[in-house]
């Protein structure tokens, strides 16, 4: 599963719903994965974020090194958020869906990549 930054934002709260989707997720031996961007949309003083920086530790986090394809998509949707993007070419690439505080967005996106895309789904 992609990550996108509201869920992480859920986690820094410690909002009951994150822990219960961590629940799940780790009984059905879910990966999880975000991007170094996500991190860097939520990321603010890390002496005040305990939470999110232990849990960062335990999911995988990719660099944005997939310019090409991100701007590729970008000119399909004629949209211009790299970073919602970067998510979507992340889960074509790794075969995951995408969980999100901004369907709409995503969807967006995703759309034009037809039955191939991710699914994605809205968070909370």
């Amino acid at each position: 599963m992609i990550l996108d930054a509201g869920f992480l934002i859920s986690i820094d709260r410690s909002e009951r719903t994150a822990h219960a989707f961590l629940a799940a997720a780790t009984r059905s031996d879910t990966n999880l994965h975000t991007s170094h961007a996500v991190v860097a949309q939520v990321w603010r003083n890390g002496s005040r974020q305990a939470r999110l920086s232990a849990f960062l530790k335990t999911i995988t986090i990719h660099p944005v090194d997939d310019g090409r394809p991100i701007g590729r998509l970008l000119a399909q949707t004629d949209t211009s958020d790299v970073v919602d993007a970067h998510l979507v070419i992340m889960a074509l690439r790794l075969g995951h869906d995408i969980l999100t505080g901004d369907p709409d967005d995503l969807e967006a996106l995703t759309a034009v990549l037809g039955p191939a895309g991710p699914t994605v789904h809205a968070w909370p």
